[in-house]
């Protein structure tokens, strides 16, 4: 999930390897890869969707975004109208369009582990301020920045948000926001990851020190494995893109993978080949190549 900012684009010749195994599935990320910068999706995109859904090809939008910020493709949904969200948290049906999703499952952070989570960055790091995410719900602490365009429903402490008897204490907590002012986001990470170690999942997807923590083994990649084990599809059956660390194990996982050309360095290296960037529709120009050789 990015905050509401610009994402520098590369322009980068496609760089694909032989589609040696029939695809069965494309699991596709959203911001800096499949929209653009503005957020829109092309309409060349949109045809490339379509036709690989018409080929029997499913179609998953794995992101960080929130089931309530899905409405940008919420007009593309197709076949299954399945999408996976929060990093892995959760998979929603997005049939009923914005507003009206449906949760299929959570994998939610346990308060325990999200307290521990608190309560370990903030010594590692002073400065770090918080938000929480729920299935519904959103709150943040008074010092959090605003980088996202919506109102949050409590400004509280994270350990008043995160407590037993805090507000929406029987909805899921679905990820933590961590930000840190001064520090660079890459060193936020690896610091951050140090410091909570197996407690919970910790990555990125924002260019600015923004960190989005999930509960343990949560991760894009594990609840995509899960969504293909329970379809029958294998690992090589699957073709990935992204363009930030959020995406890295996912890529990993992936049979076939593609870094965008506007991909952070560590993309690029678990990526098996590359595209062009988002806002030059590389997402479609792979897939075009890909029905092209197999349709």
């Amino acid at each position: 999930m990015r905050e509401n900012g610009p994402v520098t684009s590369a322009t980068r010749q496609p760089e694909t390897s032989a589609f040696t195994t029939p695809p069965r599935l494309i699991a596709t990320d959203l911001d800096g890869t499949l929209l653009r910068d503005d957020k829109s999706v092309s309409p060349r995109t949109v045809a490339a969707l379509a036709a690989a859904e018409e080929a029997g090809i499913e179609v998953f939008f794995v992101t960080g975004r929130p089931a309530r910020w899905m409405g940008v493709v919420s007009d593309h949904v197709h076949g299954h109208g399945l999408a996976i969200c929060g990093n892995g948290a959760a998979v929603v049906d997005l049939h009923g369009g914005p507003g009206a999703h449906r949760f299929v499952k959570v994998r939610e952070l346990a308060r325990e582990n999200a307290l521990d989570a608190v309560r370990l960055l903030r010594d590692a790091a002073p400065g770090t301020v918080y938000a929480v995410e729920q299935t519904y719900g959103f709150h943040q602490e008074p010092a959090y920045p605003k980088l996202h365009l919506e109102t949050p429903d409590h400004l509280l402490a994270a350990e008043e948000i995160l407590a037993a008897d805090g507000p929406s204490a029987g909805e899921p907590v679905i990820k933590i926001l961590a930000y840190h002012p001064d520090l660079d986001p890459d060193a936020f990470l690896a610091l951050a990851r140090l410091a909570v170690g197996e407690r919970a999942n910790v990555t990125r997807s924002s260019p600015s020190a923004l960190l989005e923590i999930s509960g343990p083994g949560v991760s894009k990649a594990s609840t995509l494995a899960l969504e293909c084990a329970e379809r029958g599809i294998s690992h090589e059956e699957v073709v990935a893109f992204g363009d930030m660390p959020n995406d890295v194990e996912m890529l990993t996982w992936a049979g076939q993978s593609y870094a965008m050309g506007n991909a952070h360095p560590d993309v690029i290296a678990a990526a098996s080949g590359r595209t062009v960037a988002n806002n030059e529709d590389g997402v479609a120009v792979v897939i075009e190549q890909l029905l092209a050789a197999h349709i």
